[in-house]
Protein backbone atom coordinates (compact mmCIF):
# COMPACT_ATOMS: atom_id res chain seq x y z
CA UNK A 1 0.00 0.00 0.00
CA UNK A 2 3.17 2.49 0.39
CA UNK A 3 4.67 1.35 -2.26
CA UNK A 4 2.08 2.41 -4.39
CA UNK A 5 1.93 5.82 -3.09
CA UNK A 6 5.64 5.97 -2.53
CA UNK A 7 6.80 5.05 -6.47
CA UNK A 8 5.01 7.43 -8.63
CA UNK A 9 6.31 10.21 -5.87
CA UNK A 10 9.99 9.27 -6.00
CA UNK A 11 9.81 9.25 -9.98
CA UNK A 12 7.61 12.72 -10.36
CA UNK A 13 10.31 14.10 -7.67
CA UNK A 14 13.56 12.53 -9.93
CA UNK A 15 11.68 13.97 -13.23
CA UNK A 16 10.80 17.47 -11.79
CA UNK A 17 14.51 18.18 -10.28
CA UNK A 18 16.02 16.75 -13.96
CA UNK A 19 13.53 19.18 -15.84
CA UNK A 20 14.61 21.86 -13.71
CA UNK A 21 18.55 20.89 -14.25
CA UNK A 22 17.57 20.85 -18.14
CA UNK A 23 15.70 24.37 -17.99
CA UNK A 24 17.96 25.71 -15.76
CA UNK A 25 21.03 24.82 -17.83
CA UNK A 26 19.52 26.04 -21.61
CA UNK A 27 18.61 29.19 -19.22
CA UNK A 28 21.94 30.03 -18.79
CA UNK A 29 23.05 29.01 -21.78
CA UNK A 30 21.02 31.75 -23.67
CA UNK A 31 21.83 34.59 -21.24
CA UNK A 32 25.18 33.90 -22.00
CA UNK A 33 24.89 33.80 -25.68
CA UNK A 34 22.82 36.84 -25.52
CA UNK A 35 26.36 38.81 -23.74
CA UNK A 36 24.80 38.94 -20.31
CA UNK A 37 27.37 36.97 -18.66
CA UNK A 38 26.92 39.49 -15.21
CA UNK A 39 22.98 38.14 -15.03
CA UNK A 40 23.89 34.47 -15.22
CA UNK A 41 25.34 34.32 -11.70
CA UNK A 42 27.61 31.16 -12.64
CA UNK A 43 31.07 33.49 -13.26
CA UNK A 44 31.01 33.69 -9.14
CA UNK A 45 29.81 31.93 -6.06
CA UNK A 46 27.31 33.25 -4.34
CA UNK A 47 28.56 34.93 -0.97
CA UNK A 48 24.99 34.06 0.82
CA UNK A 49 25.92 30.28 1.17
CA UNK A 50 29.24 31.03 3.98
CA UNK A 51 26.34 32.66 6.15
CA UNK A 52 24.37 30.42 5.83
CA UNK A 53 26.10 27.27 6.52
CA UNK A 54 28.61 28.69 9.08
CA UNK A 55 28.80 25.69 11.48
CA UNK A 56 28.12 22.58 9.59
CA UNK A 57 29.67 19.90 11.94
CA UNK A 58 27.41 22.38 14.70
CA UNK A 59 24.23 21.94 12.72
CA UNK A 60 24.66 17.69 12.22
CA UNK A 61 25.88 17.04 15.47
CA UNK A 62 22.71 18.71 17.13
CA UNK A 63 20.51 16.47 14.47
CA UNK A 64 22.65 13.55 14.97
CA UNK A 65 22.20 13.99 18.76
CA UNK A 66 18.12 14.66 18.73
CA UNK A 67 17.99 11.43 16.32
CA UNK A 68 19.25 9.49 19.16
CA UNK A 69 17.48 10.77 22.06
CA UNK A 70 14.13 10.08 19.56
CA UNK A 71 16.00 6.37 18.88
CA UNK A 72 16.14 5.98 22.24
CA UNK A 73 13.03 7.55 23.67
CA UNK A 74 11.28 4.49 20.83
CA UNK A 75 13.02 2.06 22.33
CA UNK A 76 11.97 3.05 26.44
CA UNK A 77 8.46 3.66 25.01
CA UNK A 78 8.38 -0.39 23.33
CA UNK A 79 9.93 -1.42 26.48
CA UNK A 80 7.60 0.37 28.75
CA UNK A 81 3.89 -0.82 26.76
CA UNK A 82 5.60 -3.37 23.56
CA UNK A 83 2.09 -3.55 21.96
CA UNK A 84 2.55 0.57 22.25
CA UNK A 85 4.79 0.52 19.22
CA UNK A 86 4.32 -2.33 16.68
CA UNK A 87 7.47 -1.67 13.75
CA UNK A 88 4.64 -3.37 11.36
CA UNK A 89 2.64 -0.12 10.94
CA UNK A 90 5.51 1.90 12.10
CA UNK A 91 3.83 5.39 12.70
CA UNK A 92 4.68 6.23 15.67
CA UNK A 93 8.26 6.23 15.46
CA UNK A 94 8.37 7.65 12.01
CA UNK A 95 6.92 10.57 14.13
CA UNK A 96 8.48 10.94 17.26
CA UNK A 97 11.73 10.04 14.95
CA UNK A 98 11.00 13.15 12.64
CA UNK A 99 10.01 15.38 15.34
CA UNK A 100 13.04 15.17 17.03
CA UNK A 101 14.89 15.65 13.81
CA UNK A 102 13.23 19.03 13.44
CA UNK A 103 14.16 19.72 16.56
CA UNK A 104 17.65 19.46 16.32
CA UNK A 105 17.35 21.90 13.29
CA UNK A 106 15.34 24.30 15.47
CA UNK A 107 18.28 24.63 18.08
CA UNK A 108 20.54 24.75 15.02
CA UNK A 109 18.48 28.05 13.50
CA UNK A 110 18.02 29.68 17.06
CA UNK A 111 21.59 29.25 18.17
CA UNK A 112 22.87 30.54 14.87
CA UNK A 113 20.24 33.15 14.89
CA UNK A 114 21.71 34.69 18.23
CA UNK A 115 25.13 34.36 17.60
CA UNK A 116 24.17 37.22 14.49
CA UNK A 117 22.73 39.27 16.98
Amino acid sequence: MVTDVLIPAVVFFGLYHMMKLIADYLLKRKIIKAGHIDKAGILEPPKQSEEINRYPSLKWGLVALTTGIGFIIIEVLRQVNPTMIDYHNAVLPVGILLVFISLGFLIYFFIMNRKKI
